[in-house]
């Protein structure tokens, strides 16, 4: 199981980082696309985080369950879903762990925000996605977003957009930004500013390690675990893939028949 303990600390945070509604505004009709083609009705949203996902399609009809290996960004997950009053239910689990909690077979595992590339080495994704594939039904659909390592590594890119978040006399700053190790992983730190009315910014840093997983070593991990029909895609609107200058890669598959 992969353990993040970064996201243990960005828990209570993590819903002002990101902006959900603008955010599943944007990607929900592509998901419910490729969630429809396949006659879907059970979902895994694996490294679920705060849930966000899961309960919006959960609030469309879907039989959801959302696992995460952080403690901390399932309790919230639970929170947000009763406060949507949204019947998803929520796991701690990580990746190598999700079968177990799927007592009958998915027809989709989404595994989104760029999670997958905390799996670390070879063994690492093989692992997860052999998991991933053992959640499914046959003919079942993964749909993976990362960010688009084939660009970050050639240029180095080394910094994301900031995101800002306001809230009654509180501000909030989200720097985020890599560090290139020699070993070809990646130092990716969340640097977190607040400050209010009454109190100047306050900073801290978490940080982990990624593995920035490029589209080729994807494709041939997802066929050796039990995966075809493997589509690219650059964002979660349904974009054509460009290794050069697409922002995300989002890879959907479906599990063989017969596995």
């Amino acid at each position: 199981m992969t353990q993040v303990p970064m996201y243990d600390e960005l828990s209570q945070d993590y819903d002002r980082f990101v902006d959900w509604d603008a955010r599943l505004r944007f990607e929900l009709p592509f998901i419910e696309t490729q969630l429809r083609a396949i006659g879907t009705r059970r979902v895994l949203d694996a490294a679920c985080g705060t849930g966000m996902h899961a309960i919006a399609l959960a609030r469309q009809g879907y039989e959801t369950l959302g696992a995460d290996p952080s403690a901390p960004m399932i309790e919230r997950a639970r929170a947000n879903a009763k406060a949507a009053r949204a019947s998803a239910r929520f796991e701690v689990a990580g990746f190598g762990q999700l079968a177990q909690y799927t007592d009958t077979h998915a027809d989709a595992l989404l595994c989104l925000g760029n999670s997958l590339p905390h799996a670390l080495t070879d063994a690492d994704l093989h692992a997860a996605l052999a998991d991933f594939v053992a959640c499914l039904r046959p003919g079942g659909l993964i749909l993976i977003q990362n960010r688009n390592f084939d660009a970050v590594m050639a240029r180095h890119e080394r910094w994301m957009e900031p995101q800002s978040h306001k809230e009654d006399e509180a501000e909030w700053l989200f720097l985020r930004f890599y560090d290139f190790e020699a070993d070809g992983t990646l130092g990716f730190n969340i640097w977190t500013l607040k400050r209010s009315h009454e109190i100047a910014w306050e900073q801290h840093v978490s940080s982990t390690r990624l593995r920035p997983w490029q589209r080729a070593q994807l494709f041939t991990a997802l066929e050796t675990s039990g995966a075809e029909r493997i589509a690219a895609f650059g964002d979660l609107l349904g974009g054509p893939f460009d290794a050069e200058r697409s922002p995300n890669l989002v890879l959907a598959a479906r599990k063989k028949a017969g596995l």
